[in-house]
């Protein structure tokens, strides 16, 4: 399995700005309208990689435990479905089924937000602060498939809590590894 490190986008930066498919309810939806009040985790997933359906069933976890807290998870799939067809609109549908996703999840088809957030794998993790400045970049926690390593969340869980704290976040950030996003 080829696999793909985040390219940790600078602390600090500024939520790029994006309005997307939800193939839910069919309509388009933004970053303004979905953020969360505390906190906005936006994380490029997609439904094939075994990275991301080794972390999903936690990732949903942690949205229901953080959301009433202020913190909100957004989706966001990028992969080209020219050459990732189980990526398409209507495979997330099944897939947000299957696994239950209570957080919104996008279409990139452009690729454009994916690109402006320099995006690089699935899954690739961005937790922003309430004024959108980015806080922490990297793994959900140290478990990868195969590597019989519990998925426990603990890093992102550790970037949640400091922000919720309003203390500072970790210096040394690990990124996240996964499927190469499929480019067109």
């Amino acid at each position: 399995m080829a696999t793909t490190p985040s390219n940790m986008l600078a602390l600090g930066t500024k939520a790029p700005y994006f309005e997307l498919e939800n193939p839910l309810t069919e309509n388009l939806e933004n970053l303004e309208e979905l953020k969360g009040k505390k906190g906005t985790l936006v994380v490029f997933m997609s439904n094939h990689c075994p990275f991301v359906h080794h972390v999903i069933d936690k990732l949903v976890e942690l949205h229901e435990d953080y959301q009433e807290q202020g913190i909100q998870v957004i989706g966001i799939n990028a992969n080209d479905m020219e050459q990732s067809p189980e990526d398409s609109p209507e495979k997330m549908l099944d897939f947000i089924k299957e696994r239950n996703i209570t957080f919104p999840y996008l279409y990139d088809e452009s690729q454009a937000i994916a690109k402006a957030y320099q995006a690089a794998c699935t899954p690739d993790f961005y937790l922003f602060d309430d004024k959108m400045d980015l806080i922490y970049r990297g793994q959900m926690d140290e478990s990868r498939p195969g590597n019989h390593k519990e998925v426990t969340g603990e890093d992102l869980i550790i970037a949640f809590e400091n922000l919720l704290a309003e203390q500072p976040q970790e210096e040394f950030q690990i990124p996240s590894i996964g499927c190469g996003i499929k480019w067109k």
